[in-house]
């Protein structure tokens, strides 16, 4: 359990404390059969309950909530009539989904390739990242393919990576402050690997982890499926309160932390150096391992690209340090090419986790991740001028359509950190899923339940008139019809 707020794995049992700590405070203030309904049903759908989970017994659940049993019985009642719940004789109430429905994390990857040859596909905002450069691919393969028959006459396997790329990998944090030794990297397939190994290896059920909020929403999945304890700090469009920050660690001395300092995903905040080294410092003194994402790291569009956070530390004094990173941003998410850099000693105990996984990786897409990532410099600036393009059409679309909410410029990074003004996230989402755009509520990246349901992260990585037209959207599924219920009720204050 985590905080009362961890999801449970298929075939488990959510306790009715747990999934009164995951309902918000204004159905618990005023519980409705409808109501409480909707919430299970959206906690669901945020992928906060696990599917093919059992729901507690009415009576449990209504003592824990302060209900009748009669609303939790009409709940269960609503929740089974529109599929997303089942009912077992003698077995009790169990979470599903109806025919059709995806939960939002899965839809996540699934979005834009998970329909049928007969099903329009629609403008896909949940996923943060561009299309393969132009021609740089096509390079890269052909690049490759004369080099497989040679790779070809041997067994394939290389549980570190390919030695060509750890040493690239290697001596690309070396050209950007933090020296590196090929020993010191393993090759993964994607950034999201390399975290999910990284809290495998450095964490265990129940431990306490402290990450931003919002954060990246895979890698709370990942959390969330650790079964850790999850804490968090808060990051605002101004960026990270680090007072605040180093209390968290002081109080809770957690086991790992987990940030993205660099163009921070959703917000796009970026982290100073003085609050670098005031995080190295403190969780130095807590014992915490540090794991820094730097999948978003070069997409610096206003500020130079900032070097390794690592690399401010003194001699000896990043051995706490777990880096992550990836080319998905940089060149394209279809090439499941990551890494992650750390102590030797670390690298050989997450290298035996992998093999416990997936033995190795793929040795023909590393061999197209070399020639791409020894060529990023002369590919990405081409790529920076693309994405300032895009964002500048995103703000224009914003401004015409829904000049009432409201964002900060980030300075980097791929997505803008809207303000909707209302907390309505979940219901706009829901809508404009049915007008053909497809984007994650905001609820999808906080750690706590019904927190940023006034908040959509709105990436600008389309051309420019499928923006546009996808704000076109986004705006009249906001303005026009019934209007959107919110997720949360706020108070009327009187002054």
């Amino acid at each position: 359990m985590a905080n009362g707020r961890t999801v449970q794995s298929a075939d488990t049992t959510i306790g009715s404390r747990q999934l009164a700590a995951l309902l918000p405070p204004a159905l618990l203030a005023r519980p409705g059969y409808r109501a409480l309904a909707d919430a299970v049903r959206t906690l669901i759908l945020d992928g906060r309950i696990a599917l093919h989970v059992r729901l507690p017994a009415e009576r449990e659940l209504a003592e824990a909530i302060g209900a009748g049993r009669a609303t939790v019985t009409g709940a269960y009642d609503l929740l089974r009539e529109s599929g997303y719940a089942r009912s077992r004789r003698g077995a009790g109430t169990w979470t599903d989904l109806p025919d059709g429905h995806r939960p939002v994390g899965a839809h996540a990857l699934l979005g834009a390739g998970g329909y049928s040859a007969d099903q329009d596909p629609g403008t896909d905002l949940a996923i943060a990242a561009m299309g393969a450069p132009d021609g740089a691919l096509t390079e890269a393969l052909a690049w490759a393919a004369a080099r497989l028959p040679e790779a070809a006459r041997t067994p394939g396997y290389h549980p570190f990576g390919l030695p060509a790329l750890r040493t690239a990998v290697a001596d690309r944090f070396t050209r950007r402050g933090l020296p590196t030794r090929p020993e010191q990297i393993l090759v993964t397939a994607g950034a999201q690997q390399a975290f999910a190994l990284t809290v495998s290896l450095l964490c265990r059920a129940g431990d306490r982890i402290v990450t931003e909020s919002p954060t990246y929403a895979n890698a709370l999945d990942a959390l969330r499926h650790a079964r850790v304890r999850t804490g968090s700090i808060a990051v605002s469009d101004t960026g990270w309160d680090m007072e605040i920050a180093e209390s968290t660690l002081r109080q809770t001395v957690p086991r790992l932390a987990y940030v993205i300092p660099d163009f921070h995903n959703p917000t796009g905040a970026l982290m100073p150096p003085e609050q670098r080294l005031r995080l190295l410092s403190a969780t130095r003194r807590t014992g915490t391992w540090l794991v820094v994402d730097e999948t978003i790291a070069d997409i610096a569009l206003d500020v130079p690209a900032p070097a390794p956070l690592a690399s401010l530390a003194p001699p000896g004094g990043a051995d706490h340090v777990v880096t992550l990173g990836s080319l998905s941003k940089t060149h394209w998410g279809g090439l499941r090419v990551g890494w992650v850099r750390a102590t030797a000693k670390v690298i050989t105990e997450l290298a035996s986790v992998r093999a416990a996984a997936d033995m190795t990786g793929s040795v023909l897409d590393q061999l197209v991740a070399l020639p791409l990532l020894e060529g990023l410099e002369r590919v990405l600036p081409e790529r920076l001028a693309e994405l300032r393009v895009r964002r500048g059409a995103l703000v224009r679309a914003l401004r015409r359509y829904t000049p009432e909410w409201s964002w900060r410029l980030p300075p980097g990074g791929l997505s803008l950190w809207v303000d909707l003004g209302e907390p309505v996230s979940s219901a706009l989402s829901e809508r404009a899923a049915a007008a053909g755009v497809h984007i994650g509520r905001g609820a999808r990246f906080g750690v706590d339940p019904g927190t940023f349901e006034h908040r959509l992260r709105i990436p600008y990585t389309l051309p420019a008139d499928r923006l546009d037209e996808a704000v076109r959207r986004l705006a009249t599924a906001f303005h026009e019809g019934v209007p959107l219920t919110p997720a949360v009720r706020r108070p009327h204050w009187v002054a």
